[in-house]
């Protein structure tokens, strides 16, 4: 007996001293263009997924790790790098463009970062998007089902290399394209708890931010958005809610010729925040009608359902870029967009890019260098990616339904998509009112408008903010961010 007591205790040993050791070999101790003591512990690398690697940055909390939430963060795409979140929204760090131009960035503290309140995980995901990589690229060909159990199967490692946080209250978030990846992991996370699954994830709930989730909700959220914001007349407006009777997602012929109105009055406006400049590429893809503000991600995100049609007229070419047709379904992303590399209007990505492409940096968060990985992109065109989980409306009222919160809010100058269509598919899932529209209020301001429903479910929006939340109104965000995980009123 004292035999067996000494050797179990032995593995145990054992056991906790290989974690450990993984642990310090993640630990980060230090990053080029930052001089000064991290607030909290950080920690980065990979975790291999069958031929995948998949990368991660942790941000321990400055506030209290052994009881704060861990929350794991996407961007989206797909293809886009959670680093977007990390450098330009709500990491630790606010990144400053180097001096003399073309030297690293300069990192200073971000006082609203989001590792204030919780413990943060940034995930490069599908595998091939940011520093994520594989020597098998036939797995770069992915899509919503895939992508979903990779990230549970990586969420299952990641708690057994950091068992310290099992416990601790877990939600998963993201924006844009995260709203398809949200949902469907939470439902993998949901599955493999009623199966059994170890390390048991602590699982509470969920935050989309301006978060794809349904073709006819998503489709219809143009309109009446660029109408409400003073984009398109009443006549306009009135023309095309007569020819399209409200049905925008999928129009017939006669609906599409008075949209093209539409289209030419919101041509040069930065989709992601219309109150912003659009820092036009030279390089983008126009069309034939010089339009450089309206680029694939708003096919995608907004009106994927077009007819082929109307793609060409919108964007001087076929949507998706010739890429082939598997299982009936036509891939968001395809490879052979590789052979026009993808730029991301309207946006300026230079600082994250030269810092994630520097070797000193790579080396400093145990990331795979460039001939290996390849070379950090905001967003990746290298994967072939496929939409196949359908509306996300049924996710929603599953994970609902068996008691997990829900935090839906959107940036409510985002035309990429909209609050309109955000707005009216939280409506739609039938739930009881409990807190009627009314403003949510930071630091003695107005900071948007909330309607709470039953089954613990918010939609939320931020007054002023764009596509991504954070980095339009960090402070505003840092605080219902805090509020809702602390279960505390917003």
């Amino acid at each position: 007996m004292e035999k067996m007591v000494f050797v179990i205790s032995f593995c145990m040993l054992f056991s906790f001293a290989s974690i450990e050791a993984v642990q310090n070999g993640s630990l980060i101790t230090h990053l080029p263009g930052f001089n000064g003591a991290f607030p909290s512990k950080h920690y980065s690398g990979y975790v291999s997924v069958d031929e995948k690697n998949l990368f991660y940055y942790f941000v321990v909390s400055e506030r209290n790790p052994s009881r704060d939430p861990v929350v794991l963060w996407q961007n989206g795409g797909p293809g886009c790098s959670s680093f977007d979140g990390f450098v330009y929204e709500h990491g630790p760090f606010n990144f400053q463009e180097g001096k003399p131009k073309g030297s690293l960035p300069t990192l200073h503290l971000n006082p609203y970062s989001w590792s204030k309140v919780s413990n943060i995980i940034y995930l490069d995901s599908p595998v091939g998007v940011g520093l994520s990589y594989s020597q098998n690229t036939s797995t770069y060909i992915t899509g919503d089902w895939q992508t979903a159990v990779d990230t549970h199967t990586f969420l299952l490692k990641w708690f057994a290399l950091y068992p310290e946080f099992v416990s601790n209250p877990f939600y998963i978030s993201g924006e844009s394209y995260a709203g398809i990846y949200v949902p469907t992991l939470a439902s993998e996370v949901v599955k493999g708890i009623k199966a059994g699954a170890k390390p048991t994830i602590n699982f509470k709930g969920y935050m989309v931010g301006n978060g794809v989730t349904d073709p006819v909700f998503d489709g219809n959220a143009l309109v009446p958005f660029a109408h409400g914001m003073a984009l398109i007349s009443d006549d306009i407006f009135k023309e095309v809610e007569v020819a399209c009777g409200g049905n925008y997602s999928n129009p017939a012929d006669t609906c599409d010729q008075k949209l093209e109105k539409v289209y030419s009055a919101i041509a040069g406006l930065n989709i992601y925040d219309i109150l912003e400049p659009c820092y036009h590429d030279p390089k983008a893809q126009q069309n034939t009608k010089g339009n450089t503000s309206l680029p694939v991600s708003f096919q995608q995100l907004g009106v994927t359902e077009r007819p082929l049609a109307v793609r060409k007229r919108m964007f001087g070419r076929a949507w998706p870029y010739r890429a082939p047709v598997k299982d009936g379904i036509v891939p968001l992303w395809g490879a052979e967009l590789a052979e026009n590399q993808l730029h991301v209007p309207c946006t300026n990505d230079e600082v994250a890019t030269r810092w994630l492409n520097d070797a000193a940096v790579r080396n400093a968060i145990h990331a795979q260098p460039e001939n290996v990985a390849g070379p950090w992109e905001l967003c990746t065109t290298r994967i072939s990616y496929y939409h196949n989980a359908g509306s996300m409306i049924p996710y929603h009222k599953q994970l609902t339904a068996e008691g997990y919160r829900a935090l839906i809010f959107s940036g409510d100058h985002d035309m990429c998509v909209p609050f309109t269509g955000t707005q009216a598919w939280t409506k739609s899932l039938g739930y009881k009112t409990i807190t009627p529209w009314r403003s949510w209020i930071s630091n003695g301001q107005v900071a948007g408008y909330l309607q709470a429903y039953d089954h613990d479910i918010t939609f939320l929006t931020i007054k002023g903010a764009g596509h991504t939340v954070p980095e339009y109104k960090p402070k505003e965000a840092l605080d219902f961010y805090s509020r809702w995980l602390d279960g505390k009123p917003i």
